[in-house]
């Protein structure tokens, strides 16, 4: 499914369900060189797209039926509908059987097909719909993108599961998304939303109305944020943490202490540890590695089985890659990412991928892409490029070449030319020197 957030591609998505057929979401910004990989990995039997990519979808998987869907909910999937009843059967799925997949890229930049099962998505809405107090006199202000799970899966899972209502966006845009909160009760967002809010001269208690909720996730939310949101609004903003392969794992109570720089406790149904690197759980308060066991966490990787095994521990506990701590009172703190994904405006992003492109391009020696603090997207990407003895790259021609490559939220914000990259005795990039170095970049 690749297409502009509509009401109608919810209405795919949701009949998808029902079908019992596997439902694939695409990143409208993806190019033609990502979406070649994506459909190649997954094989689909069936594209929707918008009327404007027939040409290209074609190109891409040759033979595959092909229905087009438009923002304005036109296309040949809708008229095609004027033949058919309008009641069916719904398909019988157990809580094992796949439903959705979602690809997300490794540390080392390889995408991986993540297979979510209708079990993993109906536990984790229903313990979100308690743990956020949703019911049917709620309304959530609905302004995420719906090709990844806190749009898709978090944010209408609780809104189906609970009767409630939505106001729905196209995309996030900070001025009509303040002039209707007073109208909503729960409003999600990724930290860049709330930044973006605060931008606002006249944004304060009186512009959010009745709202009772604000949560943040799929990326960190700055302290300074958390604080400043609550000294305009009087609101505490509820953050959460989650992530592809297994929706959301913990949460910030609702009633009760919500700590700025914390993610919460797990959620019921949820088992957490820390272990270091034998994979010994480690005492309260020490980072390690994060794990995490339960009914949201997925069925493994698609057509990558040797992935799958290594991604778990022998007693079931999924390995998140991210590195964390549990303090006292049992909210998990996120130290960082044992790889070097840099999430800027709530999406993820691989440096080895962008490496692989830059490394290739002429005059360039080597390449190291790293995250750097930015006051509105949380990080933005930064390349920093090592020229060739006898070539100098041009950096507009390779800010030229991304263009093509690559989905906008992916370019580099800035591109520095430097005549070595640190390293260490191993020969490994130290990107954290890189890091410090470049910190201040944007502030």
């Amino acid at each position: 499914m690749r297409a502009e957030k509509s009401p109608q591609v919810l209405f795919l998505y949701l009949a998808c369900l029902r079908a019992g057929l596997v439902y694939h979401p695409l990143n409208t910004a993806y190019t033609a060189r990502e979406l070649a990989f994506f459909l190649g990995d997954a094989t689909p039997s069936l594209v929707v797209c918008d009327e404007t990519e027939v040409d290209l979808m074609q190109g891409l998987a040759p033979g595959v039926r092909l229905l087009t869907l438009n923002a304005g909910g036109s296309g040949t999937l809708v008229q095609d509908l004027d033949g058919c009843s309008d009641k069916f059967a719904v398909c019988q799925r157990a809580a094992g059987d796949l439903a959705a997949l979602l690809y997300s890229s490794g540390t080392t930049g390889l995408p991986k097909g993540i297979m979510l099962t209708h079990g993993n998505l109906l536990s984790n809405a229903r313990a979100l719909v308690e743990a956020w107090g949703f019911t049917a006199g709620d309304c959530l202000l609905h302004a995420l993108p719906i090709y990844h799970v806190h749009g898709l899966f978090v944010a209408t899972g609780c809104v189906m599961l609970s009767g409630a209502r939505m106001r729905w966006h196209k995309r996030f845009n900070a001025r009509p998304v303040a002039d209707q909160l007073a109208q909503c009760s729960v409003f999600m967002g990724v930290p860049t939303y709330y930044t973006r809010l605060l931008g606002l001269a006249d944004f304060d208690r009186q512009t959010c109305g009745d709202m009772r909720l604000f949560i943040s996730g799929s990326a960190p939310l700055l302290a300074e944020t958390f604080d400043e949101f609550e000294a305009r609004t009087g609101h505490c903003i509820l953050e959460r943490y989650g992530m592809t392969e297994t929706n959301m794992n913990t949460s910030n109570p609702l009633l009760g202490q919500r700590k700025p720089g914390t993610v919460g406790p797990p959620l019921p149904g949820v088992d957490l540890r820390v272990v270091d690197d034998a994979g010994e759980q480690l005492a309260r308060g020490v980072t390690g590695f994060l794990q995490v066991r339960g009914a949201n966490v997925f069925a493994g990787y698609w057509n990558l089985p040797d992935k799958t095994f290594e991604a778990f521990s022998d007693d079931g506990y999924f390995n998140t890659g991210d590195l964390a701590s549990i303090d006292a009172d049992g909210y998990v703190i996120i130290a960082g990412r044992a790889g070097d994904m840099i999430i800027s405006g709530g999406l993820n992003i691989y440096p080895r991928e962008l490496e692989t492109l830059i490394d290739n391009m002429p005059g360039v020696l080597e390449s190291a892409v790293i995250g750097v603090p930015h006051p509105d997207l949380g990080e933005a990407v930064v390349a920093v490029v090592v020229a060739t003895q006898d070539q100098q790259p041009m950096l507009e021609s390779i800010r030229a070449a991304l263009v093509e490559q690559l989905a906008g939220f992916k370019r580099p914000k800035h591109t520095i030319l430097t005549e070595s990259l640190p390293r260490n005795f191993m020969g490994k990039v130290i990107t954290k020197q890189l890091r410090a170095k470049y910190s201040g970049l944007f502030t």
